[in-house]
């Protein structure tokens, strides 16, 4: 049985007594995800006066993260990320590249599959070639575009809102695409895994998403490299119960098998390339 944590609890996190320092990171990680925000919605978010926001985000904007605007920020140099088309987050690509290629022996000729926008669901998407009558459906543009070319891939893109740290579309008409859509294999991207938090997100708008994509697919596939296993953000998906499969790297650490063991989380191993 899928679980999902209810609407309430997704900022349940924040609901608890932060210092200044970790309230600006955390808005610095809503900001990295969804490129800005607004004064009012962090107020409300993180439960504390807009006068205390502002000062995060002029505290934020000298150390160079983010630029103001009235009324919010937006982060800095996104245009030129949008306009080169690339992703925000470009670290352990070693482990990603590894994760992609042990991920596609779980693909088939005549599959439907839905990727999940995301830096290690963007390394499947350049590796995937050669496949017959494979129908892929994506939120993310960038994926598209690498998709888009091949004669084999019947390409599908969902509508939504534009976020352009993760040249993705999201939202509740991202989600709303899903209904009535059935899929083979859903290969979903995380920012965080925890075994009491479950899947964690720095993006609200994002849940909506995920969670349509998972009522659509027969299985669902994790795409995690092993630096996300511990890591929390502040928006909640639910228990790692929602997962088939978890495919992370050969980086994963002694201990963290045994908890996933403990669990009964399934999960394969990729081998990083030396």
């Amino acid at each position: 049985m899928r679980f999902y944590r209810t609407e309430r609890n997704l900022s349940i996190k924040l609901n608890k007594a932060m210092l200044p320092n970790q309230r600006r990171e955390k808005i610095l990680e809503l900001i990295r995800e969804d490129g800005h925000a607004k004064v009012l919605s962090l107020s409300k978010i993180f439960k504390v006066t807009e006068v205390t926001i502002r000062q995060d985000l002029e505290r934020l904007e000298k150390e160079g993260f983010i630029e103001r605007e009235h009324g919010g920020a937006f982060l800095k140099n996104i245009g030129t990320h949008v306009k080169n088309i690339a992703l925000q987050n470009q670290t352990h690509m070693a482990e990603k590249v590894a994760i992609a290629k042990k991920a596609l022996s779980l693909i088939s000729d005549g599959d439907t599959i839905i990727l999940d926008s995301g830096s290690t669901t963007t390394e499947i998407a350049k590796l995937i070639s050669g496949y017959k009558n494979l129908t892929v459906i994506t939120n993310a543009l960038n994926i598209a575009l690498i998709l888009g070319a091949d004669p084999g891939i019947n390409l599908v893109v969902t509508g939504g809102e534009f976020k352009a740290p993760t040249l993705s579309l999201t939202g509740q008409k991202a989600a709303d695409f899903f209904n009535n859509i059935h899929v083979d294999k859903l290969f979903l991207a995380t920012a965080g895994i925890a075994l009491k938090s479950g899947l964690t997100y720095p993006s609200i708008s994002d849940i909506v998403v995920k969670r349509a994509m998972i009522d659509s697919a027969n299985e669902v596939y994790l795409v995690a490299d092993s630096s996300k296993i511990g890591m929390n953000s502040f928006a909640s998906l639910g228990a790692l119960s929602l997962i088939n499969l978890m495919i992370t790297d050969s980086r994963i650490t002694a201990e963290n098998k045994t908890l996933l063991d403990e669990y009964e989380i399934k999960y394969m191993v990729a081998e990083i390339a030396e």
